[in-house]
C-alpha cells in the first residue's frame, strides 16, 4: 500500500485540481469565441451594440490579465527550512512567509511548495493587505525513506473570472533525506566472535588505545597527545604513535537485494522489511559502541568499513536511506566476494528473502574463516512470493546456526528477540519452534 504523509497548513484540504485547469480552459475559448462572433454579427448587421459588447469582452479580458499580473508584483516570498534530515515517522518542518511590498492588496494568491515529498501539500489562499505579510508552519510527517526536495515557492495569481493563471516562483531546491524505520531491540542476541583475551587487531585505527604498536612522522592534524617524546628526541624531529584496535566485536550486515528473490510491494515488501532490520541492528550495535559495517549490492556495490561512533551510524543509515532492490548479483557471490573482508573477529549477520540454496554454499567461505553467522530470513511466500523457505530453514537448523523469521506482518521486534523468533542450535527444536509460529512446508 502506499505510504501517507499528512501535511498541517492553513485552508487544508484544498488543493487546485486537472478540473480547474480545464474549466480556465473552457472559459477563455468561450470568450474568444463570443468575441469572434460578435465582430462577425457586427460586421454583417452593422448592428452597433454588438460592437460594444465586443469592445466589452476586450476591455474585461485586458483587466483580468492586468489584475493576475498586477497581483504577483511587489511580492516576497521565502522558506525557511532547517530539517536536512529525519527518519520515517518523524516531522519535517518549514516555515513560509509572504511579504507584500507594494501599497495594492493582494487577493486570492495561491501558494505552493513544488515537492516530490509524498503528502507533503502546502497548497493554501492567502489574501495580504497592503504593506502586511502572512507567514506559517507546515509540519509533515513522513513515512518513506528516500531523498527527497523541497521547493521552489510558486506563487499563482487568477483573474475573477478564472481566465488567467499567472505563476512566480522564489528560492531553490532544499534536499531532505529520509532515514528508514528503525525499531528496538533490547533483547537481540547475535553470536559473539572468537576474541583471546591477550590479542589485539593487526589492524591500526585513528583512535587512540591502549595498544601503541609503532612510531612514524608526524603528520598535519595529528594530536599533540599522540607524540612519542622520547623518539622524538632521539631523533630529533617529531614522530607519533600508531595504535592497533583493540579486541572487540566487529559486526558487518549483509543486506540481498539481488532483484529476483524479493517479493512484495512499497511498505509491505520484503525490501522494506530488510531495510528496517538492517537499520534497526545498525542502531542497536552502533550506540553500544560496537564498530560495525555494511555490505549491499543493489543499484551498486555499497561497501561500508566497520566502524564505531555517531558518524557510523550516518553513514549506515545515509546508505539505507537511498539503497532499492535492484541488484542482480546473486547473494553466494556477494558472500564469495567479500569474504576476505571476515574472520574471527566479525560477526556476519546476513539479511535475504532468497530460497535459492546456492547461496547456503558461500557460507562455507565465511565459516573457513571462523566468522560467527547469524541469519535473517524474510519469509517470502508471506510477501506473495512464490517459493517458501522450508529447505533453507532446514538447512540452517542442522548446521547449527543462529537462524531468525520474519513473516509479512509480523511483529519485527519480537521475531528477532524472542525464543520463537529464532531458530536454535539443535535442528529438531527449531524446526518445532518454527512450527508453533504457524510455519508450514
Amino acid at each position: 500500500m502506499p505510504f501517507l504523509c499528512r501535511a498541517l497548513v492553513p485552508g487544508e484540504g484544498w488543493e487546485p485540481s486537472y478540473s480547474a485547469g480545464v474549466r480556465r480552459m473552457r472559459r477563455s475559448k468561450i470568450v474568444l469565441v463570443l468575441l469572434a462572433l460578435t465582430l462577425i454579427v457586427g460586421f454583417a448587421s452593422g448592428f452597433t451594440l454588438l460592437y460594444r459588447f465586443s469592445y466589452v469582452l476586450v476591455l474585461a479580458t485586458a483587466i483580468a490579465f492586468l489584475w493576475s499580473w498586477l497581483n504577483l508584483r511587489s511580492l516576497e516570498a521565502t522558506a525557511e527550512r532547517k530539517t536536512t534530515r529525519t527518519q520515517v515517522g518523524q516531522w519535517a518542518e518549514e516555515r513560509l512567509w509572504i511579504r507584500n511590498r507594494g501599497l495594492l492588496p493582494k487577493s486570492w494568491l495561491e501558494v505552493m511548495d513544488k515537492t516530490d515529498l509524498p503528502g507533503h501539500h502546502t497548497a493554501t489562499v492567502i489574501t495580504l493587505p497592503g504593506k502586511g505579510f502572512r507567514s506559517w508552519l507546515v509540519r509533515t510527517q513522513c513515512l518513506r525513506r528516500g531523498r527527497f526536495t523541497l521547493g521552489p515557492l510558486s506563487v499563482v495569481s487568477g483573474d475573477t473570472f478564472g481566465l488567467f493563471r499567472l505563476e512566480r516562483t522564489w528560492g531553490a531546491t532544499h534536499n531532505l533525506l529520509v532515514y528508514p524505520r528503525t525499531v528496538d531491540l533490547p533483547r537481540l542476541f547475535l553470536p559473539p566472535n572468537d576474541l583471546p583475551g591477550d590479542s589485539t587487531l593487526q589492524k591500526r585505527t585513528q583512535h587512540i588505545t591502549p595498544n601503541a604498536s609503532s612510531v612514524r612522522d608526524y603528520v598535519y592534524g595529528d594530536s599533540f597527545n599522540r607524540i612519542h617524546w622520547l623518539t622524538t628526541v632521539r631523533t630529533g624531529r617529531l614522530m607519533v604513535k600508531e595504535f592497533d584496535a583493540e579486541p572487540s566485536s566487529e559486526i558487518w550486515l549483509i543486506l540481498d537485494l539481488d532483484e529476483k528473490v524479493h517479493a512484495g510491494a512499497e511498505d509491505e515488501s520484503t525490501e522494506e522489511y530488510g531495510v528496517t532490520i538492517a537499520a534497526s541492528i545498525a542502531k542497536r550495535y552502533l550506540d553500544a559502541n560496537f564498530s560495525l559495517g555494511l555490505v549491499a549490492y543493489g543499484q551498486e556495490r555499497i561497501v561500508i568499513q566497520a566502524e564505531r561512533g555517531p558518524a557510523q551510524i550516518n553513514r549506515v543509515m545515509d546508505a539505507l536511506a537511498l539503497i532499492k532492490a535492484k541488484g542482480t548479483v546473486p547473494l553466494e557471490q556477494v558472500l564469495v566476494t567479500e569474504s576476505n573482508r571476515f574472520g574471527r573477529h566479525t560477526t556476519v549477520v546476513i539479511i535475504t528473502p532468497s530460497s535459492r540454496q546456492e547461496w547456503l554454499l558461500g557460507l562455507r567461505h565465511l565459516t573457513q574463516r571462523k566468522a560467527r553467522l547469524a541469519i535473517v530470513l524474510l519469509e517470502g511466500a508471506s510477501f506473495g512470493g512464490v517459493d517458501g523457505s522450508a529447505p533453507i530453514l532446514d538447512h540452517l537448523a542442522s548446521s547449527d546456526l543462529s537462524t531468525f523469521l520474519v513473516r509479512q506482518g509480523e511483529d519485527i521486534s519480537k521475531a528477532l528477540t524472542s525464543a520463537e523468533g529464532r531458530a536454535p542450535t539443535s535442528g529438531a527444536d527449531g524446526k518445532n519452534r518454527l512450527l508453533s509460529r504457524g510455519y508450514q512446508k
